[in-house]
């Protein structure tokens, strides 16, 4: 007969590690916010988002892309060391040795238990040398600067250097939607730079999205 205790005492099944009334946790009294290894967590309300947009924007001008992409880039950095040390400890393995379903799901819990929005990464271009993120839901869309241009390089920076460290390549991500513009959701292209640096001459023709990666592709 199976015991069944000890069937559960060696499972390896583990919940969700970013389930937020778990990985959250502070001191609202005096405003501490940690997830729930204990390392501290920082909440970006509304109106700094909005001055930070407009204070680089008043500096910078179309330069604030730039910057923003680039402070994504050290972010996104920092993000995937802690979702590797974090994820390893928990489950008692590398992300390396994560099959790909367990290894995006883990990503899209821990993309909305920040505040994020709904991330989801599309496979169907990953043989041709590309993934696609979609967020929705982004307050980086939400509160940023409206109908002008896709506005999210923050994220942009986080999920090219997130993967980066991820695949040890030097990845490159471009905005092709964005909610600021109207868009359902914001799509990304993530890829080696010298093949999608094309994609925003051909945003800017006023191609979208299905139509940039039909291009992407066909080069």
């Amino acid at each position: 007969m199976i015991d069944i205790a000890n069937l559960v005492e060696k499972s390896s099944f583990k919940g969700n590690y970013f389930s937020p009334d778990i990985y959250l946790q502070g001191d609202f009294e005096f405003g501490l916010l940690e997830n729930r290894s204990g390392s501290r967590l920082l909440a970006l309300p509304q109106p700094l988002l909005e001055a930070l947009y407009a204070t680089l924007e008043d500096e910078l001008g179309q330069g604030s892309s730039v910057a923003l992409f680039s402070c994504g880039r050290w972010w996104g950095r920092n993000f995937y060391q802690r979702f590797a040390d974090e994820l390893g400890e928990y489950y008692g393995k590398p992300l390396a040795e994560m099959n790909m379903i367990q290894f995006i799901q883990c990503l899209k819990e821990c993309w909305k238990a920040h505040g994020w929005g709904i991330l989801d990464i599309d496979l169907k271009y990953y043989q041709n040398g590309f993934l696609v993120p979609q967020i929705y839901n982004s307050p980086f869309a939400q509160f940023a600067p409206q109908n002008k241009y896709p506005m999210c390089f923050l994220e942009a920076g986080i999920l090219s250097s997130f993967f980066s460290k991820l695949t040890g390549e030097d990845l490159h991500c471009v905005q092709t939607n964005c909610e600021s513009m109207g868009a359902n959701s914001n799509y990304f292209v993530i890829g080696l730079e010298e093949r999608i640096k094309t994609i925003e001459s051909w945003r800017k023709e006023g191609h979208n999205h299905d139509k940039i990666m039909e291009l992407l592709c066909s080069n």
